[in-house]
């Protein structure tokens, strides 16, 4: 802050939130002994007001002053002039005593206070966001132990007093957090705060809140039960009437203590609040249905009542749902001011979008990250409802199959409405207004083909007449013409009327549009055509240009035009720079051409040189994923070559970006020659698992493909196909599923010869014993699989076994050898530059040195291998990373460290739906708040925790019980 110094500005700032001292021009002066700060602790606390000598004597060192005292504290006084400035007036003497004459704003305590005054302004403008950004930056001016390392009596009173001020200020600030909706990210730090302030009851009712906002309801009643035992034995009072009030209104889920309206509920990682716009654009050359779109619109104005709205719209394929739902959107979309969420449903395809996926796009949309996403329709489902709720939305669901795939993806409060189009009418909605759309009636049809094209000649009835009077027809007609210049109507007519065919497809229900693509598709080059016709046999969202090189087998550079020029045509569509997809009827069509007019073997080998490509690309990622695994070379040999990588990161997004392609690809490929393949891609896909993001089609795929291998008992593609089913299981924690796994994996190993099959059978056979705590029988299985890695020179996964039976060692109280296997296995991941394994080797580590009794040298190891795991996205281990370092907090008897991290390993594991590392992070929780003498709340923790482990049939369910007896 600026003070005046004859006329001329001098830069002086002073700080007493911390260290204190004195600053000019960003520069920190010395001020002196601990004595001589103490004495400028005292005046710049006292506002300007003079302190005589006797006051300052008392202040700085109480009873007992030396004999020097008065002497000394002159000393302090001149010396200080100096530094602050012999002619600068800050300083000045009065009747003996001293005084500073500086701005308020210029100590940083007085900076804090006028930022705390402007946030209470602000709050009671109803400016809660800027209140809060406001209370966050006075806060931020602490810098440690207020007034520290200063003597005397009058700064420890000043302390104290500050300090409460500090306390009180946060408890502001944190029931701002509750006032806009960040009640999950502040379970956290309530936690840890209600552990070191045990005392402040205000602290725990905002707990209790946060709690129970969090669908936390039993740990807020616990809070309480937890809070009343404690004053009873420690104060013999009992809790406050606040607090009390708050207990009875969670015991009956008082819907006020709901998150404000208006505001979004913060999900766990959330960020500021995100307004999706996501409705395609709207039509400019719409013609009728006017009293379809009033009816509609008057329909979705409702919203807001007592109940949420629900418009379907059904109809014949090519009808215009799409077109009329667009519309009536747009022109209601001032209603909806929180936003708009829309979503092509595929219902009219094979392979209609699953809801579990379409909530996790509409959660991102609204600002949930990946790592928060939960796992299973019914989980992401509350969260999307919670997400929407006190919001005024319109979600378009458009092109849905039934009923059942709507309903996970309605709203749940009033404010919202959602607008469903599909073929088959939405009875199974209770409450929804039907609308049947049928074709337009002659002169709307008539006036659509004249609006697109701007013709009026007598033959466009002609027209209009043979594309049935559907929309998309008399659209995609209309379009041809345009591009024609030198065609007529009465041209196009004839054309139509040559196509006998035609005009019978186009007489009836859905193949009247199969009529309409087949007016475009003729119109194309021979190489357009077989682009077309190619490009409709992969299944999966969407395809990326290399993989559609791949699956015409050509370069990108043409395959590029190729594309572009179907997009052109409107037969394509191009959503991002170089990827495309179908509408799912013209993928139907597409695909109906390829069977028509490919034979057998070129659709074959069209696939064949798409799985190929996804094969030998996600091998390039899985090679600079883990240098020294000689994997590779034991995969099937691909003639289509893949796509290579420089960098770890580009690989990485590369396979989580396609992910769902590639294993819809390998899906596909359960029959012949291609299962091999298709079971070689699952082997190095393996990352897509541990991140948690799409572990579930993992597997349905890899049932899939089992199915398949059995059919031909192919004993090695089995055997392949079990490995990864007993990672995923344990992963997961479902125990009797992976032993299963893992018995047939080896039964299969012994059927054929095959390294990497033997080494990873065996590996994570002794994975699963440890977990299971049958240790001898573990320690068979890793030193055989070491070996085997090592016999087919896979030096990633033998550094990855010394790892593991560091582990093993651990467990039976080998400490000293589980250190150094430790250590031979992040030697031998360094040695041959592992990136995301060497993560591992951190973790192996840490463990070895916790138990050994070197918790900082164990957290230093976790600290590496965090950031490694959350750049590659393995969200379970970054889960697993934040629970061992609570761990060994608490071991440490950091108690209030131990449960922010524990907090932060609970957020992390929802977003993957693992339960097994989150009743892991629910049983550590519950030693942190036993340790803090929250009891009940503990209790309820292990009750979820073992709850989950008896589900999953873990052993850790006996520990437990255990904690839960004692």
């Amino acid at each position: 802050m600026v003070v005046d110094v004859e006329g001329g500005p001098c830069a002086l700032r002073f700080t007493v939130l911390g260290p204190v001292a004195v600053w000019r021009d960003g520069e920190r002066l010395d001020a002196g002994s601990p004595q001589q700060r103490a004495l400028l602790a005292v005046l710049l606390l006292r506002g300007g007001r003079v302190a005589s000598v006797t006051e300052l004597i008392d202040a700085v060192w109480g009873d007992d002053p030396p004999a020097t005292a008065v002497a000394a504290l002159r000393t302090y006084a001149s010396r200080l002039r100096k530094v602050l400035g012999p002619d600068a007036g800050i300083m000045v003497s009065d009747s003996g005593g001293y005084a500073l004459n500086v701005d308020e704003e210029s100590i940083d305590l007085g900076a804090a206070e006028l930022l705390a005054g402007e946030a209470e302004a602000a709050r009671r403008r109803g400016r809660t966001d800027r209140a809060h950004e406001l209370l966050v930056q006075a806060l931020g001016l602490w810098a440690g132990e207020t007034l520290a390392d200063v003597p005397g009596p009058y700064c420890a009173a000043q302390r104290a007093r500050i300090e409460e001020r500090r306390l009180a200020l946060l408890e502001s600030r944190l029931d701002l957090d509750l006032a806009t909706g960040r009640h999950a990210q502040v379970v956290v730090e309530l936690t840890a705060l209600t552990a070191t302030y045990p005392w402040r009851e205000r602290l725990r009712e905002l707990l209790m809140l946060a709690l129970f906002r969090s669908n936390r309801q039993a740990e807020a009643l616990a809070v309480y039960a937890d809070t009343r035992r404690l004053l009873a034995e420690e104060l013999g009072t009992d809790p406050s009437r606040e607090l009390t009030e708050l207990h009875q209104r969670i015991l009956r889920a008082d819907p006020g203590l709901a998150a404000p309206p208006g505001r979004r509920r913060e999900m766990p990682g959330a960020g500021a609040q995100v307004r999706p716009e996501q409705l395609p654009a709207d039509l400019s050359d719409i013609t009728g249905r006017g009293d379809v779109a009033e009816e509609l619109r008057g329909h979705l104005a409702a919203a807001g009542g007592q109940a949420v709205v629900v418009s379907a719209v059904s109809g014949a394929g090519g009808v215009g749902k799409t077109t009329v739902a667009v519309h009536v959107a747009h022109g209601v979309q001032s209603r909806f001011p929180d936003g708009q969420l829309y979503v092509d449903l595929q219902g009219a395809g094979p392979s209609p979008s699953e809801p579990e996926a379409v909530l996790g796009a509409f959660l991102r949309a609204l600002g949930v990250p990946d790592s928060s996403l939960p796992c299973g329709v019914t989980e992401r489902a509350a969260l999307y409802r919670s997400a929407l709720a006190g919001r005024r939305m319109l979600i378009l669901l458009d092109n849905a199959c039934d009923a059942a795939q709507v309903r996970p993806l309605l709203p749940g409060m009033p404010g919202c409405a959602a607008l469903v189009t599909s073929r088959s009418r939405m009875t199974g909605l209770a409450g929804a207004r039907l609308v049947d759309l049928d074709v337009m009636p002659p002169q709307d049809a008539l006036a659509l083909f004249t609006r697109i094209t701007g013709v009026t000649d007598e033959a466009a009835a002609d027209v209009v007449a043979a594309c049935g009077f559907l929309p998309l027809a008399i659209r995609v007609a209309a379009s041809r013409l345009a591009a024609r210049r030198d065609w007529t109507v009465t041209d196009l007519a004839r054309k139509l009327a040559d196509e006998r065919h035609r005009l019978r497809e186009l007489r009836s229900g859905e193949v009247a549009v199969t009529a309409t693509f087949e007016l475009s598709y003729r119109q194309l080059s021979a190489s357009q055509a077989r682009a077309f016709r190619l490009l409709g046999l992969p299944e999966g969202p969407g395809i990326c240009l290399d993989a559609a090189a791949a699956v015409l087998g050509a370069n990108t550079a043409d395959s590029r035009e190729l594309l572009e020029s179907l997009v052109d045509a409107s037969l394509l569509q191009s959503p991002a720079p170089d990827r495309y997809q179908y509408h799912d009827l013209v993928r139907l069509y597409a695909r109906t051409c390829a069977e028509r007019d490919e034979t057998p073997q070129q659709q074959d080998a069209a696939r064949s040189r798409l799985l190929d490509f996804y094969l030998a690309t996600t091998a390039h990622v899985h090679a600079i994923q883990r240098p020294g695994d000689t994997t590779l070379d034991h995969l099937q040999p691909t003639r289509w070559p893949g796509l290579s990588f420089d960098r770890p990161e580009p690989a990485l997004q590369w396979l989580f970006t396609e992910a769902k392609a590639l294993l819809a690809c390998a899906g596909a490929s359960a029959h012949g020659p291609a299962l091999r393949h298709a079971v070689d891609l699952m082997l190095v896909a393996k990352d897509l698992v541990e991140s948690g993001s799409d572990a579930q089609q993992y597997a349905q795929v890899n049932a899939r493909l089992l199915v398949a291998a059995e059919r031909a008992d192919d004993a090695q593609a089995l055997g392949r196909l079990f490995c990864p089913m007993v990672h995923l299981h344990l992963m997961a924690g479902r125990l009797a599923e992976a032993e299963h796994a893992a018995q047939a994996a080896r039964r299969y190993q012994l059927r054929c010869s095959d390294p990497v099959l033997t080494a990873h059978a065996l590996n994570e056979s002794g994975i699963l014993a440890s977990v299971q705590r049958h240790y001898g029988e573990a320690e068979h299985y890793l030193l055989q699989a070491l070996e085997a890695f090592r016999r087919y020179g896979n030096r990633n996964g033998s550094a990855n076994a010394l790892g593991n039976l560091s582990r093993l060692c651990l467990d039976t109280g080998r400490v000293a050898e589980a250190v150094s296997l430790a250590e031979q296995c992040l030697v031998a991941l360094r040695a041959i530059g592992a990136t995301l394994r060497l993560a591992n080797g951190h973790y192996s580590l840490a463990l070895a040195l916790a138990q050994a009794g070197r918790a900082d040298d164990a957290l230093e190891q976790l600290a590496q291998a965090l950031p490694i795991y959350q750049g590659h996205r393995h969200r379970v281990w970054e889960a697993m990373t934040f629970w061992r370092m609570a761990e060994v907090h608490l071991a440490a008897g950091r108690p209030t460290r131990a449960a922010t991290l524990v907090e932060q390993a609970l957020a992390t594991a929802h977003g993957t739906g693992n339960r097994w590392v989150r009743a892991n992070a629910l049983s550590t929780l519950g030693r942190t708040l036993q340790s803090t003498r929250h009891h009940d709340r503990a209790r309820v923790c292990w009750q979820e925790a073992l709850a989950i482990y008896e589900e999953l049939g873990s052993p850790e369910a006996s520990d437990v019980r255990a904690l839960l007896a004692g």
